[in-house]
């Protein structure tokens, strides 16, 4: 169930019995020369409309612009800050709250996003408003993307390329796989950014030039459907199991 499709008479019957909501969130920024800008939120929206089609969860509106600072000098990214994201994705967690909803898996895409929707995912517990946890779609299956990829990156490398070919096969720049390729590096590890146990970049334009990592020519499409597909059973089977947690036991212990 899509949540901006539906009328708001035919919701109630939906909070009245269950209590999940699947929140998609990406980015709106550069994926290198090959990808289109708005990568991260395809995904994350995806996983989350397909994970809802299958379980009939409630899936929200995408959060299409996340922390993405990082990605500035590059034409067309856009960001917000992160107390800025913190406080709208707490804020949109809480309206939800008010319809009854009490759990939600942040359906995320973006790196950037992890630790800012793990905050705010502990603070609604400290407060037992609701239990909002992260799922990551790659961390999901990551036995299976390094047996597909030689090298997968990660940012805009062959993943989350096999994806859109996948998905949105006629947003992806196919005659520049070699350019991105060839204009970037195959792994942070390449950039030589890391100096005796510190990270000296941060930005991606510390580490490579036309803003991506990984061999973009080793994805298809066919690879991007078999990742998918794996990794939305995962965010089912997810579901699933936090359904059917009673509430009381994903709150904070006792102090001991």
């Amino acid at each position: 169930m899509y949540l901006g499709d539906e009328a708001w008479p035919d919701l109630g019957e939906y909070f009245e019995s269950e209590s999940l909501a699947l929140i998609p969130l990406g980015s709106t920024e550069q994926h290198g020369p090959h990808l289109p800008e708005g990568t991260d939120h395809l995904i994350a929206e995806a996983f989350a409309r397909e994970a809802a089609e299958r379980t009939g969860y409630l899936c929200t509106p995408t959060v299409n612009v996340g922390v993405s600072g990082h990605h500035r000098q590059f034409h067309g990214t856009m960001w917000v800050d992160p107390p800025a994201f913190r406080a709208y994705v707490e804020s949109l967690t809480r309206n939800l709250t008010y319809h009854g909803i009490d759990r939600v898996i942040y359906v995320n895409a973006h790196g950037g996003n992890v630790q800012h929707l793990r905050e705010v995912g502990a603070r609604l517990r400290a407060e037992e408003v609701a239990y909002a946890i992260e799922w990551m779609w790659d961390e999901s299956i990551p036995d299976l993307v390094n047996e597909v990829f030689d090298q997968n990156g990660p940012h805009g490398g062959p993943k989350e390329t096999a994806l859109i070919q996948h998905l949105h096969p006629d947003l992806v720049h196919e005659d520049r796989l070699v350019e991105a390729r060839d204009g970037g590096i195959a792994s942070v590890a390449e950039a030589d950014t890391r100096k005796f146990g510190s990270r000296t970049f941060f930005d991606a334009a510390d580490n490579t030039t036309n803003g991506v990592l990984g061999d973009q020519t080793d994805a298809t499409a066919e690879k991007g459907e078999r990742l998918f597909e794996a990794a939305v059973d995962q965010l089912v089977r997810l579901a699933d199991w936090l359904a059917e947690q009673e509430f009381d036991d994903l709150m904070p212990e006792d102090h001991v």
